[in-house]
């Protein structure tokens, strides 16, 4: 995120008031890497970075014949 905001000519001062997170908060999270995901976000977004998003959960590969073949996909679980 540092080089992003470096590279985007961006303080980060500047970067904090555009996304709306504390400058304290970007400070700590450039320092030890720790933010809220809600904080995180914005960032993102003002970073032109939101798209990084899709690559956090990818799909599991496939393990078993059954997953190949192409059962239909769960849409959710149910509890016995």
């Amino acid at each position: 995120m540092k080089r992003r905001r470096i590279d985007a000519n961006l303080t980060q001062k500047e970067l904090a008031e555009k996304s709306g997170v504390s400058y304290g908060s970007l400070r700590l999270f450039e320092e030890k890497g720790k933010i809220s995901f809600e904080a995180l976000v914005k960032i993102a977004f003002i970073l032109e970075a939101e798209s990084e998003f899709e690559n956090l959960f990818p799909p599991r590969p496939k393990r078993t014949i059954d997953e190949i073949v192409g059962h239909p996909l769960r849409q959710r679980v149910r509890k016995k």
